[in-house]
């Protein structure tokens, strides 16, 4: 049985492989129009996938006679981190990952690791819709394969588990699945639990095992993922805001004329904006699912308490890492105006 389990799984992969290679250039199945792929993780009824559909729309309205645009959702072309890897080779044109998995390539996107980098979502907004400002960060992989165009909003993460967390003494112990970033690995031993790194899509698998007691994620991670199935308590610490970002391969990029790039970079804006509209009311509709279907319990804790334990972290990035002080800098300035904004109403 296993050896039969194990032969349709390399036949899987291998048939991935080869619609990934097989279609690399023009294809006279679609009447000679180059196809475009996009990977990401989440599922089809998440806000990122409705983003990307009007990229679709966008491109293929205006480009339609020489584009066609495929979306693979669920990491079916594999996690993050492999499909930043074709899209780097030019596999796929497009891949949907979170900073984290792009600081392997650059390390300027640690910033965004940063446990309470930002004070607040509007700050947050603030500094991610400047994409005057953004527009050197996002260039800085052009010598790596790819390029940043856009961020899409993946919310703000917390802790859940199979056990209750009220203060971060709760984590002692605890095993916790963070993204592969060195800083959320750090974050994690502050609070005294044992860091995990893996794919997304292991972790349902891995609580559900007592491999793992929990992980740190937004809302719909408990829905769209299922994870409020095998983890019942989500424990609003809301330490990291970290955006994930639509990477384009630049050899595919630069190819384009100056009009074709014109529309993709506008599609890419209005998926984020698509995405930004859905995402408040899909995080919202996930707790309330979450909630009474799932009967996950949502704990308020003393966020200070959180916080306190991992400013050695930032202050250890800060020092490790040049490349993440003026940026560092520039958003503290945004979290002050929202701050004395709040203070002032």
């Amino acid at each position: 049985m296993k050896t039969l389990k194990k032969l349709a799984c390399t036949a899987a992969s291998l048939a991935i492989a080869f619609t990934i290679s097989g279609c690399s250039s023009l294809d006279s199945i679609t009447g000679g129009k180059r196809i475009i792929r996009i990977s990401h993780a989440q599922s089809e009824s998440h806000p990122e996938h409705q983003g990307l559909l009007k990229f679709k729309e966008v491109i293929e309205s205006q480009l339609g006679d020489k584009y066609e645009v495929q979306i693979f959702p669920n990491e079916l072309l594999g996690a993050a981190q492999k499909a930043i890897e074709l899209c780097q080779t030019g596999a796929i044109d497009f891949v949907v990952a979170g900073t984290a998995n792009v600081e392997t390539f650059e390390d300027s996107y640690e910033i965004f690791s940063m446990p309470y980098l930002f004070t607040s979502p509007e700050a947050y907004h603030e500094v991610m819709n400047d994409a005057e400002y953004m527009e050197k960060l996002y260039a800085s992989t052009d010598q790596s394969g790819f390029r940043v165009m856009t961020w899409f909003d993946a919310g703000v993460r917390s802790f859940y588990s199979t056990k209750k967390i009220e203060t971060p003494d709760d984590l002692k112990g605890q095993k916790i699945r963070v993204q592969q970033s060195p800083a959320s690995v750090a974050m994690v031993k502050a609070f005294g639990a044992a860091a995990s790194p893996m794919a997304f899509g292991e972790v349902y698998t891995a609580i559900q095992q007592g491999v793992i007691q929990g992980a740190e994620n937004n809302e719909l991670a408990l829905t769209n993922n299922k994870h409020g199935e095998v983890a019942k308590y989500y424990s609003y610490t809301n330490h990291q805001m970290i955006p994930d970002v639509l990477i384009g391969n630049t050899k595919f990029l630069d190819s384009l004329s100056p009009e074709e790039y014109d529309i993709f970079m506008d599609a890419a804006q209005q998926a984020t904006q698509l995405e930004l509209d859905e995402w408040e009311e899909a995080a919202a509709e996930a707790t309330d699912y979450a909630k009474n279907t799932q009967k996950v319990e949502f704990i308020e804790v003393d966020i200070e308490k959180f916080r306190d334990k991992v400013i050695g972290v930032q202050q250890e990035m800060i020092d490790n890492n040049p490349k993440i002080t003026e940026m560092y800098e520039h958003i503290q300035k945004v979290n002050e105006e929202y701050e004395n904004k709040e203070d002032a109403e």
